[in-house]
């Protein structure tokens, strides 16, 4: 098998067209205890990350916004009250268990109306060109499987003028607290997804996820090379998550 035929699964190398169906294993399994998890693992830190790229995002009302990955709609909530019912929000997941959590969370707690759920692959969106306003990725890049060429396929469907913000975990700056980082990812983590969630693996392979990401300055050389201009990143608690954004000329 040759190298341009294979990708990353965490630490493995896996055939390029088995990954989607890996990952989707990895959140079908994770999907119902997946906001407790993300609370528990960050401290709750996650919904300070998720505030600023809201801020960052320049969203006012009567936008369309698409929310990729979404998950359980963290984001997609904010947004639709940002928009008012002149705007749009849509929810993607490639995964229809998080899909339907989500959905079922933001219909529960009377988001409805301006916010749409759509099962969609980032690397093949399905929306016409210059669509949306802002599009907005949290956590959800480092699960795909060519990442250049979903930067090209959320380039294709912004509209010209409009801001691409990937929020993801990074490389922290500081080797101490790389050290420490690394020792909570791969001892703690795995047992806190097998005491809440039972299920150790799919925290080891999202700890994995993280380490294989592409470090600050290459995630801004990639969303560049994919189009986007006046890319730039900020570093959040320590390099530990950084937000890019990029403008669609």
């Amino acid at each position: 098998m040759s190298e341009k035929d294979t990708t990353h699964f965490g630490y493995k190398e896996v055939d390029k067209d088995a990954k989607a169906g890996m990952v989707a294993d990895v959140f079908h399994s994770v999907a119902s205890r997946y906001d407790l998890m993300n609370d528990l693992m960050s401290g709750g830190i996650h919904r300070i990350w998720k505030r600023f790229t809201i801020e960052l995002s320049g969203v006012r009302k009567g936008n369309a916004v698409l929310d990729i990955a979404g998950g359980t709609g963290d984001l997609a909530a904010k947004f639709s009250r940002i928009v008012g019912p002149e705007g749009r929000v849509v929810l993607a997941d490639i995964n229809d268990s998080m899909l339907m959590v989500g959905r079922d969370k933001l219909l529960d707690s009377g988001h409805h109306g301006n916010i749409e759920f759509v099962q969609a692959d980032a690397q093949f969106l399905p929306f016409p060109d210059e669509t949306f306003d802002c599009i907005t990725i949290a956590f959800g890049l480092r699960n795909v499987t060519d990442k250049e060429t979903a930067l090209r396929s959320m380039l294709r469907v912004l509209k010209p003028g409009g801001r691409l913000l990937v929020l993801e975990f990074s490389k922290p700056g500081n080797e101490l607290l790389s050290k420490a980082y690394d020792t909570y990812s791969f001892r703690v983590l795995p047992l806190m997804g097998r005491l809440v969630a039972n299920d150790s693996d799919s925290y080891q392979y999202l700890a994995e996820s993280i380490r294989m990401h592409p470090d600050q300055e290459t995630l801004r050389d990639m969303m560049e090379d994919a189009g986007f201009s006046r890319v730039e990143f900020h570093n959040m608690t320590g390099g530990i998550v950084a937000l890019h954004k990029g403008i669609k000329a």
